[in-house]
């Protein structure tokens, strides 16, 4: 049809949601799909957040809020910021979004212009390109060491006088693993050198195990000058569908993005960002008692595949089991899903063929049966 956008034809569409619509339509049909493909939390969002939204909502918080977010928001992003990540960081450096993904749509359109490139490492999550495309840009990918799914020295090979932005996320979505120290510093450095921005994806730093580390990378030497930090509530506190996400980086780039989200989505909802309040002030217990709970069935996943001959990547964060699959993915996640009735991610959406993701957000009752399926007695 002549009056489509060729710039949308050529995005790819979403691996993780056709995977969930088909496993959905599978469930309508009767069969007793187990689905492990989509990154949300199997918990009810925590009471003190659902009321303190509904305790905005009526006392008449239902209208326009200022489009970079209610100023309580906004400083207690700051506070945590702050406390939590060695962030420095202002009210004025942060822009509340709806939803983490929106903040990364916005951070691309904000500054990127024509052919400018972005690296992304990968395995990496599937919004990220389709994202840079819609901004104009180009992704550049590279391979990060399947083993410790840490960057070399030759990244910087990668870098070209179009190279604007590099994108981490630790922990990762798909692999669980987060960048170590050395990485960060690594990173820091090339975009210290060559005057690059840096997108740092953390919306799953409260979700590691083992005594693992997260390091906000905007937290090591200069970078707060050259960082946006994105994250959100969807995985920490059980609020997927609330949409309410934030940015904090330079506020050049911050100013940009509130410009773009003033003529889109105006502000994230004006109730929602009252519980957002609620999240980050609150009682911090429900998101240790989520996360022990993540811990259990992780370990339980990761065993079960490694027994059955599936090797997992380093899984010390988020809550996903990247497993090596070999061969072609695509036809062991349908295999799986068509068969045995899991539905799972195959690597290749992520940039990594031969590899499936397994969700262990879902209860451990589920998980048992699913592995059942997929692993044997």
């Amino acid at each position: 049809m002549k009056h489509l956008s060729t710039a949308i034809g050529a995005i790819t569409p979403s691996a993780t949601m056709a995977i969930t619509d088909r496993a959905k339509e599978m469930a309508r049909e009767g069969i007793d799909v187990i689905s492990l493909s989509i990154g949300e939390p199997d918990f009810a969002t925590p009471d003190h957040i659902t009321e303190a939204a509904i305790a905005a909502l009526r006392r008449g918080e239902t209208h326009y809020a200022p489009s970079r977010g209610i100023p309580e928001l906004l400083d207690a992003i700051a506070e945590k910021l702050g406390r939590e990540n060695n962030i420095p960081a202002s009210s004025a450096d942060i822009i509340a979004t709806a939803g983490a993904k929106d903040a990364i749509r916005l951070l691309c359109q904000a500054v990127l212009n024509p052919d400018d490139e972005v690296i992304i490492l990968d395995p990496s999550w599937v919004s990220y390109e389709p994202c840079i495309q819609m901004a104009g840009g180009r992704a550049v990918h590279y391979p990060l060491d399947p083993e410790t799914f840490q960057p070399g020295e030759d990244l910087a090979d990668l870098i070209t006088p179009a190279t604007k932005m590099i994108i981490i996320n630790s922990p990762s979505n798909p692999t669980g693993s987060i960048l170590s120290r050395s990485s960060l510093g690594m990173i820091a450095d090339l975009c210290s050198d060559h005057d690059i921005l840096a997108l740092s994806d953390e919306i799953y730093e409260k979700l590691v195990y083992d005594g693992a580390e997260h390091i906000s990378l905007a937290s090591i030497g200069d970078m707060a000058e050259r960082t946006v930090t994105v994250n959100g509530f969807s995985k920490a506190y059980a609020m997927t569908g609330w949409r309410l996400g934030y940015a904090a980086g330079p506020a050049p780039v911050i100013n940009y993005m509130n410009r773009i989200q003033q003529h889109s989505v105006s502000h994230p909802t004006t109730f929602v960002m009252y519980g957002g309040v609620a999240a980050l002030t609150g009682d911090q217990g429900c998101v240790e008692d989520m996360r022990a709970e993540f811990a259990v069935r992780r370990r339980y996943v990761i065993d079960r595949l490694s027994g059955a001959g599936y090797p997992c990547a380093p899984p010390d964060g988020a809550f996903y089991a990247f497993a090596h699959v070999g061969g072609d993915d695509l036809a062991v996640a349908s295999e799986w899903l068509e068969e045995r009735h899991v539905a799972t991610t195959p690597g290749s959406a992520f940039g990594a063929p031969g590899w499936v993701r397994i969700s262990y957000a879902t209860s451990m009752e589920r998980l048992e049966d699913a592995m059942e399926r997929i692993c044997g007695a």
